[in-house]
């Protein structure tokens, strides 16, 4: 059915990476996958509690999220990461590491992700008004090579998600018996 693997979504604030990340695990759970998603913000409420913004903090919360990940990838478990995950060495030592290391960078213009900024934290951070904001006052390493490029400002979640399964079925990481659905 599956194998354990790390589908790792890294991108700015706001660029979509929790909610298309919803959408695969979904679409996973449905089929009966074993799966788990670790999202950024849950994560730096519970297991990175008390962390702040940086540089050390952040890579202290990526390195949490990753172990995670590899323990459940380990034992047949499909972890699922939407963290931002700004430093590139970090998240090439995750890959390192974790076996069947899939990542998906998800990349959005700024002014797009300042127009979607309900909290008004991009207008905030390029204002003055917020330290250490990722991609703002703090730099964003994008990927060198990642498995999957989405860009949030001209493809829906949904178009996004099928180009990520797609890749997944491609890489021989997951396969269903569609003939059951058919049937449904």
């Amino acid at each position: 059915m599956h194998k354990g693997f790390t589908l790792w979504f890294t991108g700015l604030s706001g660029a979509g990476k929790s909610t298309v990340s919803g959408i695969i695990e979904q679409r996973l759970r449905e089929l009966g996958a074993r799966v788990e998603l670790l999202d950024g913000d849950v994560v730096r409420t519970h297991l990175s509690k008390g962390l702040g913004y940086s540089k050390e903090d952040r890579d202290t919360n990526i390195r949490r999220i990753g172990f995670v990940c590899e323990l459940l990838s380990r034992n047949g478990v499909i972890a699922i990461a939407a963290a931002i995950s700004p430093y590139r060495a970090i998240r090439d030592e995750i890959r390192a590491r974790v076996p069947n290391f899939v990542e998906v960078y998800v990349q959005c213009p700024l002014e797009v992700l300042v127009e979607r900024d309900v909290k008004g934290l991009y207008k905030k951070a390029l204002a003055g008004e917020i330290a250490h904001f990722t991609g703002v006052s703090d730099p964003y390493e994008p990927p060198v090579a990642p498995e999957v490029t989405l860009d949030s400002s001209s493809e829906t979640p949904a178009q996004s998600a099928d180009r990520i399964w797609a890749t997944l079925e491609h890489l021989g990481l997951i396969s269903f018996d569609r003939s059951a659905l058919a049937h449904a």
